[in-house]
């Protein structure tokens, strides 16, 4: 991140972190959803894929409308949460089922997690900026990230972690 003048350049460089954290979270979904042998568990990676794509394409049109430069700043903390993920789905985990699929969900989560922290940090700037479109929309997506998040419990909770225990 550039350093800061204003809540607006703040605002701006967290557009653009989180522009970055997306793509790299969509790249790694690609690698991993097809090694969960959970059907519904690949169905809801590939629809997080979609729905990053989507939640990309705000960032990229907020930005747009902040008179930045549309480009991404490379986020290092979703750099670090991609590498974990790779290292425990594809590198060194579980070669497959259940326990492959709880630890998928666990990394999910915790990608899932900072997108959370981001999108809410950038909508607080925007409402404290008086961007009232941008809040919505912020808001949307991270509403949208929340359902993700809560069905990947769910899952989790009524069949994966259930099947992982009976291995």
């Amino acid at each position: 991140m550039s350093t800061p003048d204003s809540l607006q350049d703040l605002y701006v460089d967290e557009l653009k972190d989180l522009w970055s954290a997306n793509d790299q979270m969509g790249r790694v979904l690609k690698k991993i959803a097809g090694k969960a042998s959970d059907a519904a568990l690949g169905e809801m990676l590939t629809k997080s894929r979609t729905g990053i794509g989507e939640h990309t394409d705000i960032l990229k049109e907020l930005i747009a409308a902040q008179g930045g430069k549309v480009s991404k700043e490379h986020c290092l903390g979703m750099e670090g949460l991609v590498t974990e993920a790779t290292k425990h789905v594809v590198e060194e985990g579980p070669k497959k089922g259940p326990l492959r699929d709880a630890v998928i969900i666990a990394q999910y989560q915790r990608m899932t997690h900072y997108g959370i922290a981001g999108f809410g940090t950038a909508a607080a700037y925007a409402q404290a900026l008086g961007l009232g479109g941008d809040v919505a929309k912020l808001k949307n997506a991270t509403k949208e990230i929340y359902g993700g998040d809560e069905y990947m419990n769910r899952l989790a909770e009524t069949s994966v972690n259930l099947k992982a225990g009976d291995e």
